[in-house]
Parts: C-alpha cells; sequence; structure tokens
C-alpha cells in the first residue's frame, strides 16, 4: 500500500548558504528503501534561511526510519555553489516526526548520510548492524588507520565524516580569517610605522609615547605596575599565564638560594624552612627553555634565560618574588638576584622572567587549547553525527581545523609573526613545544587535578582557580547529566566501539601513548573525559587567549625578545641597559598586534553553552541545557558583581565572554 512521508529542509541562515543545485532525497527504513527522489517545489527552494516542505511516495511503508540520504548536483549552465542544509524533518505515515540534524556543507556531487537525531546507544548499536547487513556503509572498516597526524589533507578521514571540515567555511572567511592578518592589526592599534623602525628603545617615554592608542584599563593598570613587586606575582595567578606557579615543597638541587639570602624578605620570626612547611614558598621553574637556540632579528643576536623564580604569600595574602636566578645551573657568574639588590638588578632579573614567561605561554597557549584539534579530528573520525557524544562536542569543534590553519601559516613556522619576533624563532619554539608536549598529561588538562598538583588548592585572590573550577563544576554537572541519559550502565560505554576508538585515537596521537594519560572504560571517566574536552576548548582557551593584549600591550611586561645576554654579576645595571635590553621598535610592534589579534573577541561569537543549532530533538536533553545556560548566565552576573571591587578585574572566565570552541 502506497505510503507518504512528509519532508521538511531547512536551509543554514548563514551567509551564501542557499543554493541553485539539485538536491535528492532517500529514505532508509527497517524494511525498504525509497526511490531516490528529487526535492523540488515552486519556486526557488534552497534559500539561505528557508524552511521547505516536500512529499516523499513509496509504495510501502519503510516501517521504523533510520537513515536518509541527501545528494547534491550541478544545476544547467549555473556556477556550482555549496550548501549548507541544517535540518531535515520527516513525518512517517504513522504521524511520528523524525529529525535528522546535518549542519553542514554539501559540494557538487556529495552524498550525506544521515541518521535519526535521538541517538540512543543501543539504538545506534543495532542500526550500525543494520546498515552493515544492507552494506550502505563499506568505509566503516575496522581496519582503518590514521597514517599521519601532521597533514590534515593527507588524514584519511572517513568518507560520511569528511564534509565536517568544511563547516561553515564561507562564513570562517569572511569573518575569521581577516582577522588574523597581523599587518591589519598593525594598523587598527596605530603601530603600521613603528614596525618599519629597526631601531632600538632610548626612554621609557618613547615607548608611552608610541603605545598610547592600545590603552585599555588593564593595559593601563600594567603600565603603571609592571614594576611592582606584588604585581609581579599578581600576574602568575591571574595574567594570561596561571600555569607556572607551584607549591615549593624542597629546593631544587640547582637553585642556589639559602636561608640567610631570603630571610629579610619573610615575615619577622620566622625562617624559609618554617614557610615552605606551612605551604608559603612557590616557584616558577623555567627549565624547559634551557639550552634553547636563539636567533637574529635586525641582525641583532637574540637571548633568552631558563630562570627559577622563588615566591613568598606574606599573611596579607600578597605573592612577592624574592629571589632569581637566571640560568639553570648553580655558578659564581649565575647569581641569585634579590629585592634587596640595585633597583636595576632586580628589575632587569624580573624582565627575563617575564619574557620566559612571555615564551612558556605561548607553549602552553597552543598545547593547552588549541590541542583540541585532536579531539576534533579523532571526534570526526570515529563518531558518527547520530552519536550522542558526537552531537554534544560538535558544537565544541567549531572553527577549530580553520584557526589551527591559519595559525601555523601566519603566526607559526618559519615566516609566522610569533616566531619572527621572539627570541628562539622557529627551531626554538618547536623544540619548546616539544618539551612541553612530553610534560603534557591528561590529568593536567582537568583543572582541580592539576590545582591540586600544583599545590595551590588555598592561596588566596587566585581568580582563574576560584571561576575555573566553579564552571568545571558546572561543565561536569552537565555532562553528566547528558552521558548519563544516554548511558544507563558501565557496559554501555564498554560495547560503544566507536566511543573507545575516539578516546584511544586521542590517547594514542594526543598524548603519544603516555602511561599518565588514563583511560575511560566506565560512565564516570566518560564524563570526566568529555568535561575535560569541553573546558580545554572553552574556559581555559579563554583564560590563556583573552589576556595576552591586556598584559602584553605595555611590551616590557611581556617582552617576547631580549637583545642582551642575561646578566652574569650584581651592581652593572642601569636604566639604559635595561632599555638596550628591550626588544627592538618593529619588533616590539609586531608582537603587540599579534596580542591584540589573539586578545580581540570574534564579531561571530558563540559564548559557552549557547547552541545555535538543535542537535537534541528529545525534551530531556533540551532541558538539561537550558538548565546549563542558567547556571551560566547566574555566574556570569557573580563575576560581574565582583569585578566591580577589584583594581584588577577578572573576566577572562566570565561565561559570557568564553567562546564555545576554539575559534580564535
Amino acid at each position: 500500500m502506497e505510503a507518504i512521508y512528509d519532508v521538511e529542509v531547512t536551509t543554514g541562515s548563514m551567509t551564501h548558504a542557499g543554493t541553485f543545485d539539485n538536491i535528492f532525497i532517500t529514505l532508509i527504513g527497517t524494511q525498504g528503501v525509497s526511490e531516490r527522489t528529487k526535492l523540488d517545489s515552486y519556486g526557488r527552494d534552497f534559500k539561505t534561511g528557508m524552511k521547505v516542505k516536500y512529499k516523499v511516495i513509496t509504495r510501502f511503508t519503510l516501517a521504523n526510519l533510520l537513515l536518509i540520504r541527501l545528494e547534491k548536483d550541478h544545476f544547467m549552465f549555473l556556477p556550482e555553489n555549496d550548501w549548507f542544509c541544517s535540518l531535515v524533518n520527516v513525518r512517517t505515515p504513522e504521524k511520528d516526526v523524525i529529525h535528522f540534524p546535518c549542519y553542514r556543507w554539501m559540494g557538487e556531487g556529495e552524498v550525506i548520510e544521515l541518521r535519526e537525531a535521538r541517538g540512543f546507544i543501543k539504538q545506534v548499536f543495532h542500526s550500525m548492524d543494520f546498515f552493515r547487513s544492507l552494506c550502505l556503509f563499506p568505509q566503516w572498516s575496522a581496519s582503518l588507520s590514521l597514517k599521519t597526524w601532521t597533514q590534515l589533507s593527507t588524514a584519511p578521514l572517513r568518507e560520511s565524516y569528511l564534509t565536517y571540515i568544511s563547516i561553515s567555511v564561507s562564513k570562517f572567511h569572511l569573518v575569521i580569517t581577516p582577522m588574523m592578518n597581523v599587518s591589519s592589526r598593525l594598523g587598527e592599534i596605530k603601530m603600521k610605522k613603528l614596525a618599519k623602525k629597526t631601531d632600538q628603545w632610548i626612554q621609557m617615554e618613547d615607548i608611552k609615547s608610541a603605545f598610547w592608542s592600545s590603552r585599555m584599563a588593564v593595559s593601563e593598570y600594567v603600565q603603571l605596575h609592571w614594576m611592582d613587586d606584588d604585581f609581579f606575582g599578581y600576574q602568575l595567578l591571574n595574567g594570561s599565564n596561571p600555569m607556572m606557579l607551584r607549591r615549593c615543597t624542597e629546593f631544587p638541587l640547582n637553585f642556589a638560594v639559602t636561608n640567610g639570602m631570603v630571610q629579610p624578605f619573610l615575615e619577622s620570626g620566622t625562617s624559609l624552612t618554617l614557610e615552605m612547611k606551612q605551604g608559603n614558598i612557590f616557584l616558577c621553574d623555567y627549565k624547559r627553555l634551557a639550552d634553547l637556540s636563539t636567533q637574529f632579528i635586525n641582525g641583532k643576536q637574540q637571548y633568552v634565560a631558563a630562570p627559577l623564580c622563588l615566591l613568598y604569600k606574606k599573611q596579607v595574602g600578597k605573592l612577592l618574588p624574592i629571589a632569581i636566578q637566571l640560568q639553570q645551573q648553580a655558578s659564581e657568574d649565575n647569581p641569585v638576584f634579590l629585592p634587596s639588590d640595585s633597583e636595576y638588578d632586580w628589575q632587569l632579573a624580573k624582565l627575563y622572567v617575564r619574557n620566559a614567561d612571555c615564551l612558556e605561554h605561548q607553549a602552553s597557549f597552543y598545547l593547552r587549547t588549541h590541542l583540541a584539534e585532536t579531539f576534533t579530528v579523532s571526534l570526526m573520525r570515529n563518531l558518527p553525527a547520530a552519536h550522542p557524544i558526537h552531537k554534544l562536542l560538535v558544537p565544541h569543534t567549531r572553527y577549530t581545523l580553520q584557526i589551527n590553519t591559519l595559525i601555523r601559516n601566519r603566526l607559526l613556522g618559519p615566516e609566522g609573526a610569533v616566531t619572527q619576533n621572539t627570541s628562539i624563532g622557529d627551531e626554538g619554539m618547536t623544540n619548546l613545544m616539544k618539551r612541553a608536549l612530553s610534560d603534557l598529561t591528561y590529568s593536567s588538562l582537568c583543572l582541580p587535578e592539576d590545582i591540586s598538583d600544583r599545590g595551590l588548592e588555598s592561596i588566596p585572590n587566585f581568580f582563574y582557580r576560584g571561576d575555573g573550577l566553579r564552571l568545571w563544576s558546572f561543565i561536569n554537572d552537565f555532562v553528566r547529566s547528558m552521558v548519563e541519559f544516554y548511558y544507563q550502565s558501565d557496559s554501555d560505554v564498554q560495547q560503544d566501539t566507536e566511543l573507545q576508538d575516539w578516546i584511544k585515537e586521542i590517547f594514542i596521537h594526543g598524548f603519544l601513548e603516555q602511561s599518565s594519560t588514563g583511560e575511560s572504560d566506565d560512565i564516570a571517566l566518560v564524563i570526566k573525559f568529555v568535561s575535560m574536552v569541553i573546558f580545554t576548548v572553552s574556559a581555559q582557551h579563554s583564560a590563556l587567549r583573552a589576556g595576552q593584549f591586556d598584559y602584553g600591550s605595555w611590551f616590557p611586561n611581556a617582552p617576547g625578545s631580549l637583545k642582551q645576554p642575561p646578566p652574569t654579576s650584581k651592581g652593572s645595571s642601569d636604566k639604559s641597559i635595561l632599555l638596550d635590553t628591550l626588544p627592538d621598535m618593529n619588533t616590539s610592534a609586531y608582537l603587540v598586534s599579534v596580542f591584540w589579534l589573539l586578545s580581540k573577541p570574534s564579531s561571530d561569537l558563540v559564548s559557552l553553552g549557547q547552541y545555535p543549532e538543535d542537535y537534541f530533538c528529545q525534551m530531556a536533553p533540551q532541558k538539561r541545557i537550558r538548565d546549563f545556560q542558567a547556571e551560566l548566565s547566574f555566574f556570569s552576573e557573580a563575576i560581574k558583581d565582583r569585578n566591580k571591587g577589584l583594581q584588577v578585574p577578572y573576566t577572562y572566565m566570565c561565561p559570557d565572554n568564553i567562546s564555545n570552541s576554539v575559534s580564535i
């Protein structure tokens, strides 16, 4: 008996989403397959933002509808143009409405198969068996392997997921690509002329005059207080790189500091040993910078130190530097600098620490957040669109592959604006990344464990920790509610081969099979792993990205390169030596423009917790999303109220300011 299926197709609302081309649909159910049907109505069918209804007639009912196939063919003489399909809804003869989320681009001659949206794990298993029985997906081969992760173009992505790489490409090129032009950013902050000058700075007033247009509330505070010891410590907690500080429980053998050296800077009646036992002594160790190669800029040799910086938390809650050793090996020509040294000896020592921190930040920023490319590629290769974990995470992959490609081409690499204007250059940056990657663990990406491992649970005025742990809790609760809706037992996790393949591939290619990265074979571990992914690409990315211009636009506070070797003795530094050590005018301008580029929010921002595409059709997941959004909205207001009472507001983990994905 003839059966009629009502099909509603929604075209995306972004620029250039529509098409003139022909679109065909095939319905696949448990008891049959429809004929390939052209979707044709009156007028133009697939205009941007439109919903159009069609009918597909079959000779008999297809029973449970599991899959639809979309195909796109060129229309006559018109130029071929891609089509962005948002959603297909099918009303069956039995009056059921079945949703097939798409949210992807289709090119000429392309075929997309979509599974229905409910995505319960057991339904996914059963439908996979059915698809295999029909030989619909020969590309789901267990023998498929990832041959290389060095170039995206050579990765053998599964054909059914390949189209995700081009998600929103048109919008990306219209909005994001122009932002990544460093020369244009120089113009925005009035530094194009400065970028052509290779002169060195003569006096601080010249720097103030040159960078007048880049002043913002926080950057003005930085300019006024960058030499203050308490602000030096504050930045290690709440600046653009809060990842280096850890509690010191014993001195490194290569650090020549003694009790007597630092006794004058401690509270009266105490000692270094006692303060260490009480958890008040902290250390920043930049050992990964040791023996890195450096480059010439403007024909001048550049330098980098590998400092050890000891800090003390006073009773008033301030964190102060009390000793700095600029190289890793203790020796007579590697003195320990102290706050009691001459003004410029101490400022110069702190300058080398700030340079080291700037370089370490680059490695931390890219590895700890743009590492999300690993999660994204593996997600596309292993989890089909109907899988609940895919639907949960795909909004958090928006623009990630595209932005990382631009970063590799325009900021990193031999010709990149970062590597050309930092002391260690391309070779040094590559080796720094390698060293940082070898230290990177799954646990270090989980904020509660990272804070605990570094012994920073009780240090006051640590807004990165406080805001971050609240966000981790919100994300973790949201993920738990979603995962437990789809997985009823640990055996569901263990039997989900697609999920296991996703995590395994990340373990192999992202963490290089380090034993400390862990596994995910039960519900609790899956919740933790997915929470880590979402936190990394959203909150952590914002914390390490958004403050770069605030703290680096006054570039003496975050110099990417230094022109003089670290001092080997005390008593010879003065103001002229400090100025001569700073990077040249053009180097300074380019680095500040990079900070501006990376800190500037996108006009296309989708903030944390916002999901413009409706991947989940059931009421329960939709309610969980609304609850998550309400929590984030309340937390945003709480942060704004808190910041009103702070001299230096901490805004980088305010949900309103956090992008849902690594998109800049």
